[in-house]
């Protein structure tokens, strides 16, 4: 069972996107890239983001599955890359960027990690005890907290903090 941590960090669609703008210029002095790996699903709408600014044209994905919103399970590949992303970066992951929202614990990244070895891993997010394992990320969090990803979230009140609202 997940335990939702006490500390919150939602983040909007406008600084999500300012944020993955952000990973872009570092990734810009890191590439060129031939093809962006987005790990699913939270690495789609990043990845698409980074593609976008960095001109690369050839996406693809890895699924994972290991979680819902209340479950963590087992991890579990449902597809891996391509052959021909594979070739592109020599069977190693060699030249290819690899993009997700968040390193959290860090299991899914080992996975992706052991697919291509040589692939440059960047997240938007970063985790502690995930960290090690991301080239390049933008904004480190606590272990405890728990990022609200604006594709999760709909429109609604917030209380004011002095009335208890996190």
């Amino acid at each position: 069972m997940i335990q939702t941590p006490d500390k919150a960090f939602p983040v909007s669609w406008d600084q999500f996107h300012r944020d993955c703008r952000a990973l872009t210029w570092r990734l810009n002095e890191t590439g060129p890239f031939h093809a962006v790996v987005a790990i699913t699903r939270g690495g789609l709408v990043p990845a698409a983001i980074v593609a976008r600014e960095l001109g690369v044209r050839v996406i693809d994905t890895v699924c994972i599955a290991s979680y819902d919103h209340t479950n963590q399970s087992k991890l579990t590949v449902l597809k891996g890359i391509s052959d021909a992303t594979a070739q592109l970066g020599g069977g190693t992951g060699k030249g290819l960027l690899i993009v997700d929202d968040l390193v959290d614990t860090g299991a899914t990244a080992r996975v992706v990690r052991a697919m291509m070895p040589n692939a440059h891993f960047a997240t938007v997010y970063a985790k502690p005890l995930g960290k090690p394992l991301v080239d390049t990320f933008i904004t480190e969090v606590s272990q405890d907290t728990w990022i609200y990803f604006p594709w999760d979230l709909g429109l609604a009140f917030a209380p004011p903090l002095r009335d208890g609202a996190a």
